[in-house]
C-alpha cells in the first residue's frame, strides 16, 4: 500500500514565502538595518538580537549622519536615549523601561517598540527623505522638517542644590554667542553660493538653471568624487526600491506581529510587578519586636497625618496641583488663549499679502532676467514675509516679557523680605 500524498496549499506557501521578503524589504529600507534573522530571533526573545535592535531604534529615533559623534555612543547610552525618546512620545508598554541597558535581554520588547513606531508614521519614508542626496543647492524656507525631527533627546540632569543665577546668565551668553556664530556661518555660506552661481553662469545644460550647483561643480573638479556620488545615488535608489517593496508586503508583516504580540505575557501593574521581600525574624526577642512594631506603626500614622495636612494646604495654595475643576478650567483657558494667539499671528501674516507658506526644500537659482515661474519663490518676497513675521513675534515677546515683569513685581511685593535685582538692560 502506497504512502498517502499530503496536499499542499499554494496560498499558504506563498504567504510563508512573503514574510521573509517583507522583513528583508523592511530591513533594507532602514538605515543600517539588521538582517531578517535578527527579527526572527527577536520573536523568540533571543538575547543575541538585543544589541542590534537597540542600535536600530537609536538610529530611527535620532537620525544622525555616519560621522556624527553621537552615532558612536556606547550601547548603554543609546539604550537610555531610546527609553527617553519613546517615553516622551507616549509608548504605552512599561516593560521597555524595565529592560537592562547592557543588551542582555529584551529583544522581543524592542521588536514591539519598533513596530509601534512603524505603525505611528511612515518611518522608512522619513528616513529616506532625511538621507536624500541633494544635487542642487537647496534651502528650506519653512520649519516643518526641523520641528518634525528634533534630533536626539537631551539627557535629563537634576541640579544638585540651588542654581546660581550667574551660571544661568553665563549659559545665556554662551547661547547668544553660538547663535551669532551660526548666523555668520550661514551668511558666509550664502556668499560662497552666490560666487559659485556667478562664476559658473551658462555652464549648465538646463537653460532654466543656467549655472552649476556646489555638488555639480565639485564633480567637475574631482571626477573620483563624482564616482562616489554615483555610488551613493545607487544605494539611495536601492533603499527607495526596498521602501516600495515594503509598502506592497507590509500587511504580511503586521499579521506576523500579531503572533509576536500573542506570545508576550500580559503586563501587570507596576506595583504588583515588584517582588516583596520579608525579613527573617528570630524566635527569641519576639516581645521586644512587637513593641518596636507598634511604635513604628504609631509613628507612621503620625507622619501620614502630617503629610496629609501639608498636602491639602499645598494643593489649596497651588490651585489643586493639576487636579480638580479649577485646574481643568485654567488649563482649558490657557489652551484657548494659546490657540487664539496663534490664530491672531496667522491672520496678521496673511494680511501682509505675502505668498502662501512654502513647504519643503527649494533649489536656489540665480536669474539675471528676474523671470519666475508659477511655482517659484522670489527671495526678496520671502525675506519680506519672514521679516514681517519676525516683527509680529517680537511684539508678542515684548508683551509677554511685560506680563512676566508685572507678575514678578506682584510676587516680590507679597514677600517683603525679598530683594529683587533685575538684570541689566541690553
Amino acid at each position: 500500500m502506497g504512502r498517502r500524498r499530503q496536499r499542499v496549499d499554494p496560498a499558504a506557501g506563498a504567504r510563508a514565502g512573503a514574510l521573509p521578503e517583507a522583513i528583508a524589504a523592511l530591513s533594507r529600507s532602514l538605515p543600517s538595518g539588521p538582517s531578517p534573522e535578527i527579527f526572527r530571533r527577536a520573536k523568540f526573545d533571543r538575547p543575541e538580537a538585543t544589541s542590534a535592535l537597540w542600535q536600530l531604534l537609536f538610529r530611527v529615533l535620532s537620525p544622525l549622519p555616519a560621522g556624527n559623534a553621537l552615532a558612536s555612543l556606547a550601547l548603554e547610552v543609546q539604550a537610555r536615549l531610546v527609553k527617553s525618546a519613546l517615553c516622551s512620545q507616549g509608548y504605552p508598554r512599561l516593560a521597555l523601561a524595565q529592560l537592562p541597558e547592557d543588551g542582555s535581554q529584551g529583544s522581543r520588547e524592542l521588536l514591539l517598540a519598533l513596530s509601534w513606531l512603524l505603525a505611528r508614521g511612515p518611518v522608512p519614508e522619513q528616513m529616506l527623505a532625511q538621507a536624500r542626496v541633494p544635487l542642487g543647492d537647496e534651502m528650506t524656507v519653512c520649519q516643518c522638517e526641523a520641528l518634525a525631527s528634533p534630533g536626539p533627546p537631551a539627557p535629563h540632569m537634576e541640579a544638585e542644590g540651588p542654581v546660581d543665577v550667574r551660571h544661568v546668565q553665563w549659559l545665556m551668553g554662551k547661547l547668544r554667542f553660538r547663535w551669532r556664530q551660526l548666523v555668520s556661518s550661514q551668511q558666509e555660506q550664502c556668499a560662497l553660493l552666490s560666487k559659485i552661481h556667478l562664476y559658473t553662469r551658462g555652464c549648465h545644460s538646463d537653460q532654466s538653471l543656467s549655472h552649476l550647483s556646489v555638488t555639480e561643480a565639485e564633480m567637475l573638479r574631482d571626477p573620483e568624487g563624482g564616482q562616489q556620488l554615483l555610488r551613493t545615488l545607487e544605494r539611495e535608489n536601492q533603499r527607495l526600491e526596498a521602501v516600495l517593496a515594503w509598502r506592497r508586503s507590509e500587511l504580511v508583516f503586521w499579521r506576523w506581529m500579531d503572533t509576536v504580540l500573542g506570545t508576550c505575557a500580559p503586563e501587570v501593574p507596576a506595583a504588583a510587578s515588584q517582588p516583596t521581600f520579608l525579613p527573617w525574624v528570630p524566635e527569641r526577642g519576639g516581645g521586644e519586636l512587637d513593641l518596636a512594631v507598634r511604635e513604628l506603626q504609631a509613628l507612621e500614622e503620625e507622619l501620614q497625618e502630617a503629610v496629609e495636612r501639608r498636602r491639602v494646604a499645598w494643593e489649596a495654595k497651588a490651585g489643586g496641583c493639576g487636579r480638580g475643576p479649577e485646574w481643568s478650567a485654567a488649563r482649558r483657558a490657557s489652551r484657548e488663549a494659546v490657540e487664539k494667539e496663534l490664530g491672531a499671528l496667522q491672520q496678521c501674516w496673511e494680511r501682509d499679502g505675502g505668498p502662501a507658506q512654502p513647504h519643503g526644500p527649494h533649489r536656489l537659482v540665480r536669474r539675471e532676467d528676474g523671470a519666475a515661474g508659477d511655482r517659484d519663490l522670489r527671495a526678496a518676497v520671502v525675506i519680506r514675509t519672514l521679516r514681517s513675521q519676525e516683527a509680529c513675534l517680537e511684539a508678542v515677546l515684548r508683551r509677554l516679557q511685560g506680563q512676566c515683569r508685572q507678575e514678578l513685581a506682584r510676587l516680590v511685593g507679597a514677600l517683603p523680605g525679598l530683594i529683587w535685582i533685575p538684570p541689566p538692560g541690553r
